[in-house]
């Protein structure tokens, strides 16, 4: 979707219909229903089973030190001044992957690395050469490797860019979420617009080939026009992609955030789906194609290349145009996959330490994908990817008659259809300009789980 079909495409009527909790799908199942304390030698094993070994390795790290609490924050993350906690925490590291050895081929490619966190860039230049020292040692990565990193902008400095970019990194992403002084003062994240744009400078000087932008709408005292100008301004900045967040509210979760509801500073829903409106037409207006769940890109970006072939994929970092490869995540928290399993690490640093010097790989649980498990992931990626689902394509790709194996979400879905959301045929399904908007409501009748409900999630707009 361009700015060609952008009349009409976002209707408000509908998504204020539609708007209720569910899964953002960065895996299926979601994360709530990954079992505590499972074996896991059946999780290792999947590392060398016939899926898995000759397929390349996304790395994932989670970095999770953050130097001051943002309010609205939904990540697990430390909060200190103290920078040499990041010495100790690469000790670590280093020993969680001289654990790994013993289960995983390290000769496997790596074609994929993700820093995330916390806050990546509270480690210091000296810090991360010695991270890539860690890392090249005993991983293989592919001469074209997809190296990313999340950058706050706070606190940066010009060293720690050129040492990324020295270490092969290409790919960032920077967190903005608003550039008005008054919002920044009611999340406690005060960051200049001057800052955004000299980080961008550091990134493009430094040679980084794509760099993104997040924006969160919904944030306390936001408003239409100050949302749009926080969005004019950005775009002036000429980022590859943007990704525009909906601010998922959930205390019961992340404490931090009850401040919020004290205050009563949050704006409406009809405020918040009016910011969305607005920030939406702008970018695509400015010549951003909107990939779909949040995502923005310009129209010569991979991302928008890899979904026009149907090469696009999902996974806990989001949008990726590397498919075919198991993620492999170090660090606390951190959860790996492989084709039939997820894994994740312990949640508590001190858990997770204490793990490791008991020789043990610090997972806490996961979860082992049954047939219909990996029949719906597969079906609900390719929804969310290429917008569209090929009914005899999945038939042969999941050896299903897909019609009736799914007679029942396909019936669950009319009610959309007739909304303008999807268009259902005999033999295929496609996503409308207006359901890019609701794609996890269209997911959500391909999800077994959601019955259960087992788990509470924010709203899907």
């Amino acid at each position: 979707m361009n700015s060609t079909t952008l009349d009409n495409a976002f209707n408000k009527e509908l998504v204020r219909k539609y708007n209720r909790p569910g899964p953002r799908y960065t895996s299926y199942p979601t994360a709530p229903h990954f079992r505590k304390g499972l074996d896991p030698k059946p999780l290792l094993n999947a590392l060398n089973d016939e899926h898995s070994r000759n397929r390349p390795l996304s790395l994932y790290l989670h970095l999770p030190f953050c130097e001051s609490n943002c309010w609205f924050c939904g990540c697990t993350k430390i909060i200190t001044s103290d920078r040499s906690r990041a010495d100790g925490y690469l000790d670590y590291l280093e020993k969680e992957i001289e654990l790994l050895k013993g289960q995983l081929d390290m000769q496997r490619e790596v074609v994929q690395l993700h820093l995330g966190g916390g806050t990546p860039t509270f480690f210091s230049a000296e810090q991360f050469r010695r991270l890539d020292k860690i890392l090249k040692s005993n991983f293989q990565f592919a001469a074209d490797s997809e190296n990313g990193v999340e950058i706050d902008p706070r606190r940066l400095k010009q060293e720690q860019i050129e040492t990324l970019a020295e270490m092969g990194f290409n790919r960032a992403s920077l967190g903005v979420q608003d550039n008005n002084p008054e919002v920044q003062e009611a999340i406690h994240r005060i960051q200049p617009r001057q800052m955004t744009e000299q980080t961008l400078e550091w990134l493009r000087a430094a040679g980084f080939k794509s760099v993104n932008i997040d924006l969160i709408y919904g944030l306390p005292l936001q408003t239409v026009d100050s949302f749009e100008q926080t969005v004019e301004e950005v775009l002036a900045l000429r980022p590859d992609r943007f990704a525009l967040f909906s601010y998922a509210h959930v205390p019961w979760i992340k404490p931090t955030q009850k401040i919020f509801d004290v205050r009563n500073v949050l704006p409406d829903d009809e405020t918040k789906l009016s910011i969305l409106e607005r920030a939406s037409a702008q970018l695509m207006e400015a010549g951003y194609a909107y990939i779909g769940m949040d995502h923005f890109a310009l129209e010569s970006d991979a991302l928008v290349e890899a979904q026009r072939k149907g090469e696009l994929q999902r996974n806990f970092q989001g949008y990726s145009t590397r498919g075919g490869v198991d993620i492999c995540a170090l660090g606390m928290s951190s959860i790996s996959q492989t084709h039939s399993t997820y894994r994740q690490n312990e949640k508590d640093l001190k858990a997770y330490m204490r793990r490791i010097d008991e020789g043990e790989l610090p997972i806490a649980g996961g979860y082992i994908l049954t047939e219909d498990d990996l029949v719906r992931r597969e079906t609900i990626m390719r929804l969310m990817c290429d917008l569209q689902l090929d009914f005899s394509q999945l038939s042969e790709r999941l050896g299903i008659n897909f019609s009736n194996y799914f007679e029942d979400a396909i019936a669950a879905l009319q009610p959309m259809a007739d909304d303008g959301l999807v268009d259902i045929f005999e033999d295929r399904l496609e996503v409308t300009p207006s359901g890019r908007f609701l794609l996890r409501n269209l997911a959500m009748p391909f999800d077994a789980y959601l019955k259960q409900q087992a788990a509470r999630y924010s709203k899907t707009v």
